[in-house]
């Protein structure tokens, strides 16, 4: 379990351990919204060495009033697409050759959101993406679910291309009950008082994910976009390939 908070993520491997009493569960430090903290991370689980089949890249903010990460660039971008664009490349080559040892599919799934409709008119603001004017935060929130979709797909491109057996997708959970919303106080309102009738509980949220990382049903399939563990179609932007090779250049370009 990589997570920020180590204290909570603590008690949580201990409530699974006392539901699960033979799980194996580790908690390590990561802050996606700081670059050192995700170097940091791959570095100490690479000289584990230490098998990786699966990856999942969930963590992310919303909606949040404009502010920059630690490595100066729009927090929404830099945690929720940039932070896993970068752990998920310097885990690359421990993935490759879980699944060349192994003879098994390794999988990342990147988890997005039907929020990724709400990006920005031009989909990604390359040139603006520091930029406070113009900003906006369900915008810039849909901007990096975007991205989350489109670095998917250009994964599964190279993987193809390469014949790594390694597969990428990305999913919609649903609409949750969490704190995600706690950046705007309307909405976290409405969240509170009508959550228990219209949102997911977390258990439901997680299906998704559980399905696309899990199930053989999803063997062999690459670059699609899930939700309520079934198909889904993302929008015209997600499947621009050469808004995603676009989107991996200045990823790139960003992280060295």
């Amino acid at each position: 379990m990589a997570v920020r908070n180590t204290a909570a993520g603590r008690d949580i491997k201990d409530a699974i351990v006392m539901e699960i009493p033979g799980a194996k569960v580790d908690v390590m430090e990561l802050d996606l919204t700081s670059m050192a903290s995700v170097r940091q991370f791959a570095s100490d689980f690479n000289s584990q060495g230490l098998p990786l089949n699966l990856l999942i890249n969930n963590a992310g903010v919303m909606a949040t009033p404009f502010m920059l990460s630690k490595d100066n660039i729009e927090v929404q971008f830099a945690t929720n697409h940039l932070g896993h664009f970068l752990l998920t490349s310097l885990l690359l080559d421990t993935k490759k050759k879980t699944a060349r040892e192994s003879s098994r599919e390794g999988r990342i799934v990147n988890v997005s959101s039907e929020g990724h409709k709400l990006a920005y008119r031009f989909g990604i603001r390359f040139d603006k993406i520091n930029d406070q004017s113009g900003y906006s935060g369900f915008g810039a929130y849909g901007q990096s679910k975007l991205a989350n979709i489109l670095h998917a797909n250009e994964l599964a491109r190279q993987f193809k291309e390469a014949e790594v057996n390694i597969t990428a997708n990305s999913l919609h959970p649903g609409a949750i009950a969490t704190n995600l919303t706690r950046h705007n106080s309307m909405l976290d309102g409405l969240a509170r008082m009508l959550g228990r009738f219209v949102l997911k509980i977390v258990q439901q949220g997680a299906a998704t994910t559980c399905y696309v990382v899990l199930h053989p049903q999803v063997n062999g399939i690459s670059g699609e976009y899930f939700s309520d563990s079934n198909f889904n179609k993302a929008n015209a932007q997600a499947m621009n390939v050469e808004l995603a090779k676009k989107l991996w250049d200045f990823s790139m370009y960003l992280v060295k």
